[in-house]
């Protein structure tokens, strides 16, 4: 059984997949080459912003927003502490100071009821990570960033096609980020990701940044990086890109079927209000997690965990005095959460196998 059946999605698209690299590979452009305009193209219509601006990574994109932003020492940057480290390390990585804030339990996205307070003089943006597949409040974030003048950067790498009211991710805040890591929802066989804004200033800047900061070649106007997609991660993206729709639509069910069976044996994902959810990662919780994934293991049914210890834990942001409970619905999530197999091609009786193995195991380590 395969947790993520990417070979599945390659064998279903093959001859689309296999036609773009091609074309790569014949004209040879593989840095900038002219699949990466009209994927930056397909991207903003699709998220129904201005501009995209494709990089090399989920996390480059994070990082460039911030030095788009002018973000740096000095500067405090808010976000959480439950999420892949990206989210936090950039920010260290412009020399600004990350504060955290809890989570709510129900749908593992920042807790509004404290924002507010984590705010200073200092703040000078908000990262709220859209975790496991679906949006936070952006109305309530962005009505509170504009009340202090800070600006707001989604982390939408595992919520790129999720819907909030009818927008899309990507489209609710000055700046959005997304990654198309191979696993994500939207994926490429290597790491990629991209940036969308509809301020046109924003949208250059931050191109500039991801080419050695310059638009022009041989004049650099700041300090960049290389953050470039490459071509031929492009071109796989635009294969797949077309069967997008049709995949989040399987990804949704699956996800429904899954909380509709388990809901009465463990804690399944809860739906906010006016929210789709991609199911990035279709994630459980339950207060014997590692017994739960052993029994399942012995059942051939592959689990993950995202994730099993908190930023603020992490040795390399022991220096800012945060302490253990400090956060604790965060933590109390690294130590129940458990990601399930979901994948848009998962059939029926794959999806009844890892449902009666979770039933079984729930009731077996009560």
């Amino acid at each position: 059984m395969e947790f993520i059946d990417l070979k599945t999605q390659y064998l279903r698209y093959k001859t689309e997949i296999d036609a773009r690299m091609a074309a790569v590979l014949e004209h040879g452009k593989f840095i900038m080459g002219p699949e990466i305009p009209e994927l930056e193209s397909k991207l903003a219509d699709y998220v129904g912003v201005k501009h995209c601006i494709s990089v090399a990574s989920g996390t480059d994109s994070l990082e460039i927003a911030l030095r788009a932003l002018d973000i740096g020492p000095g500067d405090e940057v808010i976000t959480v502490p439950f999420t892949w480290i990206s989210s936090a390390e950039v920010i260290l990585l412009v020399g600004a100071k990350p504060v955290f804030v809890d989570i709510e339990p129900d749908y593992f996205n920042i807790d509004l009821n404290q924002l507010e307070e984590a705010i200073t003089p200092r703040t000078k943006a908000i990262i709220p990570v859209s975790l496991f597949g679906q949006m936070p409040d952006y109305g309530a974030i962005n009505q509170i960033a504009a009340k202090y003048g800070i600006s707001v950067i989604e982390d939408a790498a595992q919520s790129f096609g999720a819907t909030q009211y009818g927008r899309k991710s990507c489209s609710v805040t000055e700046i959005a980020s997304t990654s198309f890591f191979p696993s994500k929802p939207l994926g490429c066989y290597g790491d990629g990701g991209a940036l969308f804004t509809n301020d046109k200033n924003l949208a250059n800047k931050m191109a500039a940044i991801r080419t050695h900061g310059g638009l022009v070649r041989h004049h650099h106007t700041q300090v960049g990086m290389n953050g470039r997609m490459d071509t031929l991660q492009a071109a796989i993206v635009l294969a797949k890109l077309p069967n997008f729709e049709w995949e989040l639509s399987q990804r949704e069910l699956i996800g429904s079927k899954y909380s509709t069976l388990l809901s009465n044996f463990c804690r399944t994902p809860k739906l906010q209000n006016g929210n789709t959810h991609v199911y990035a990662q279709y994630t459980i919780r339950h207060h014997r997690r590692d017994s739960l994934a052993e029994s399942l293991r012995l059942n051939g049914v592959p689990t993950a965990v995202y994730y099993p210890k908190c930023i603020h834990e992490q040795p390399i942001f022991a220096r800012f005095g945060y302490h253990k409970s400090q956060f604790p619905e965060s933590e109390s999530a690294a130590s129940e959460v458990l990601s399930l197999p979901i994948h848009p091609f998962m059939n029926q009786s794959t999806q009844d196998q890892v449902v009666q193995a979770v039933c079984s195991a729930c009731a077996s380590v009560q």
